[in-house]
């Protein structure tokens, strides 16, 4: 949808894959106000807490765990991307010299695997 007035247009993204840090029932509500689906893993104290309250803790979270799986491939690949200096700090001034960059060390990547 374009937006009619000045400045960037709004986006939202189609789903947020988070880590256990941002489990608390406040981000998922905020996520789920704004029509953003969710993969977020659910901590064990939390878990265990719910399923003492019985009926009145609620139904367990929804949690994708292909999803996840793939949250962790990509987080594992900018790890390795982060292991060249000039990714990590980003020396360079114009973004296509910096994606010249990124790109030059996934291919140093690829060739060592």
């Amino acid at each position: 949808m374009l937006r009619s007035g000045v400045g960037r247009p709004r986006t939202r993204p189609d789903r947020v894959l988070a880590d256990k840090a941002y489990t608390s029932r406040r981000n998922r509500r905020y996520l789920r106000r704004r029509g953003i689906r969710h993969t977020i893993p659910e901590r064990l104290d939390q878990r265990r807490h719910r399923q003492n309250r019985g009926s009145r803790g609620g139904r367990p979270t929804g949690f994708d765990s292909e999803g996840y799986k793939k949250r962790n491939t990509v987080e594992r690949a900018i790890n390795r991307l982060k292991g060249f200096r000039a990714v990590a700090t980003r020396y360079e001034k114009r973004a296509y010299i910096y994606l010249g960059t990124v790109t030059l060390a996934a291919l140093a990547i690829w060739l060592r695997t």
